[in-house]
């Protein structure tokens, strides 16, 4: 029992810190090959918030809801491999050693200021929460970046977030594009 409130406390822990962006919180995150699958549930977590604050005072449909986490878990992988190619092998500093486990660790509790999308359901208040949640997690990712890739400069992990960010909107468009083509 003290093990699993010592796991418990832990993730908690480290969701709040993330959060605040905590930078030695994200260090410890980036090497504990265990906070993998918490980083999921963080992952899992936002995107159900997401789904929910997205539907309003009715509540999302269990379709809606699978599809928009299993989305989040695609683009939270894929993310990571983007950024572990733009930041961890063109543009990296002679101190950069990463992997993919360490993106999708420090990545994936970045965006734990994403369980406030559940609040964007209250009336009027669906584009601020939302805007405010993503900026939020915006930040806390360039800090899980820098941790990461062990950059001395947040400008560069905020370039590489960007030039991630661009082409993940690049795809996002290709994509949408082609499913209206086999749609229409």
């Amino acid at each position: 029992m003290l093990a699993l409130r010592d796991t418990v406390g832990t993730f908690a822990y480290r969701i709040l810190g993330a959060a605040v962006l905590d930078r030695s919180v994200f260090e410890g995150i980036e090497h504990d090959r265990a906070a993998t699958r918490q980083a999921a549930l963080v992952i899992i977590g936002s995107a159900v918030a997401a789904g929910v604050g997205a539907s309003g005072w009715n509540g999302p449909s269990p379709v809606v809801l699978l599809g928009v986490t299993g989305l989040a878990l695609v683009t939270w992988v894929a993310w990571a491999a983007i950024i572990l190619q733009i930041g961890g092998r063109s543009l990296p500093e002679a101190e950069t050693q990463v992997d993919l486990g360490q993106l999708l660790r420090t990545i994936g509790f970045a965006a734990s200021p994403g369980f406030l999308q559940v609040f964007a359901c209250l009336p009027g208040m669906t584009n601020a929460i939302f805007v405010a949640s993503w900026v939020w997690m915006l930040a806390a990712m360039t800090v899980a970046v820098r941790q990461a890739l062990d950059f001395r400069s947040m400008n560069r992990a905020l370039a590489v977030c960007a030039a991630a960010f661009g082409l993940v909107l690049a795809m996002a468009w290709a994509l949408a594009l082609l499913l209206i083509s086999v749609v229409a």
